[in-house]
């Protein structure tokens, strides 16, 4: 793959992790279980960071686009059942 499609995948990730961040303090600041909502969106503001310093810095990696597809998709598939269990965990 070419080094434009690393760019483009590597701001998709950004903006899509900067989306669920926000996403995710919506749902707290709605009346949401905060803890597991925010333990949820700690992955998304991790890769938020990396990803914005790569575009910034120009600076970018296939392990990066690799590792954060994979969160990505984990996360979309798992994440109700894990906000359950955190909120189950740490929940009264």
């Amino acid at each position: 793959m070419s080094q434009r499609n690393l760019i483009i995948i590597t701001k998709i990730i950004l903006f899509y992790s900067i989306f669920f961040v926000g996403l995710k303090l919506f749902v707290v600041f709605s009346g949401g279980w905060p803890i597991p909502n925010l333990l949820i969106a700690l992955p998304f503001f991790i890769l938020a960071i990396i990803s914005g310093i790569m575009v910034k810095k120009e600076n970018y990696s296939w392990f990066f686009v690799a590792v954060g597809a994979a969160v990505i998709i984990l996360m979309r598939i798992y994440e109700t059942q894990w906000v359950y269990w955190l909120q189950q965990q740490v929940g009264s």
